[in-house]
């Protein structure tokens, strides 16, 4: 059994076809998305951050509105880019929202990917000290929230105020959030450490890396190591790992109108130089669910994941992708033994 659920981008833009055209049409339309896949029998509604780009960039407003709404699916982020946290005020939000969906939260974290803005964490006023990298400030700031959401002293107290002896922690916490962090990986080498430092794994359609096996065994790779040094480590619990993937049956006229003509075209996976590294994006899978049922059981990451993520095309709005995720869940997902 997996679970199942949606990425959506939060694209949003005034073109042609777009039904989503502001900021405000991505929010809300998001937010009711959640509501309908929640009624369909979807797992999961993920959202990815991004900042100076039109699309999702705070999530925790979001997140919380969309646990208003529901009461089962799971809410979370696919990933947060921590170089731009604060991450004791990230730990209140973070509680706060956990405890309003009554801890359904699945916060996805990582050091980010490429942007539009250069160095754009440095506007918010995090820069690297000498010797340190962009990837050592966002574990750093993922260190200090993690510890922060275990309850961790971390301002002292002021005896005018407070009888406390100790540091005070953040306030509220939310049990069991600790557990439900997970690290947006991209490498195998970075596969190892969040396996080591007890986060689950979430892996996209894009690796910065490259050894010119298919993307699904390339990540069946990473997820494997892994699940190797969680083991190795010792931790108590069971690791939870992810992986995305673009999946569109084509059941409907409006299928084919759309899809129709990119499934050869993205059949496909990509490689090319990405930031002077070698990178693999995975391919996406469009057509008849039959074929998309036989080309899925040949992906060797979606066979190793306990929780797949579709990514959305959200620009197209909330009753085609509702639509969407249940031919996924109705045509697909029964035969691959995900329900």
């Amino acid at each position: 059994m997996k679970r199942i659920g949606f990425l959506s981008f939060g694209h949003y833009q005034d073109v042609p076809g777009s039904v989503v055209t502001s900021a405000q049409d991505a929010l809300v339309q998001t937010v009711e998305l959640a509501v309908a896949a929640e009624e369909i029998g979807v797992d999961g509604a993920y959202v990815r951050v991004h900042h100076f780009a039109p699309q999702f960039a705070s999530p925790f407003p979001l997140l919380a509105a969309m646990g208003a709404r529901t009461s089962r699916i799971e809410l979370g982020t696919g990933v947060i880019d921590m170089r731009y946290e604060n991450p004791l005020y990230m730990a209140e939000e973070a509680a706060i929202t956990d405890l309003i969906s009554n801890r359904r939260l699945q916060l996805g974290l990582s050091r980010g990917s490429p942007e539009t803005a250069l160095n754009g964490y440095e506007s918010f006023g995090y820069v690297p000290t000498d010797g340190e990298t962009d990837s050592d400030l966002a574990r750093q700031h993922t260190s200090v929230f993690r510890a922060a959401i275990e309850g961790a002293g971390v301002a002292r107290p002021n005896p005018q105020m407070s009888r406390s002896t100790g540091r005070l922690p953040i306030d509220p916490q939310s049990p069991g959030l600790a557990d439900r962090i997970w690290w947006g990986s991209g490498t195998r080498a970075t596969a190892k450490w969040t396996g080591e430092q007890g986060m689950n794994l979430m892996s996209s359609t894009l690796l910065t890396e490259d050894t010119g096996v298919p993307f699904g065994d390339l990540q069946a790779e990473q997820i494997q190591i892994f699940r190797d040094a969680w083991n190795d480590a010792g931790h108590s619990t069971t690791p939870r790992v992810s992986v995305s993937r673009s999946i569109i049956p084509l059941v409907t006229e409006t299928d084919r109108y759309y899809f129709g003509l990119r499934g050869q075209a993205e059949a496909k996976d990509q490689v090319g130089n990405l930031g002077g590294t070698m990178a693999r994006f995975g391919r996406s899978y469009i057509g008849e669910p039959d074929a998309l049922i036989e080309e899925l059981a040949q992906d060797a990451a979606v066979q190793e994941a306990d929780t797949v993520l579709i990514t959305i095309p959200n620009q197209l709005g909330v009753d085609y992708n509702a639509q969407l995720l249940e031919s996924v869940i109705t045509h697909v997902a029964p035969a691959l033994g995900w329900r």
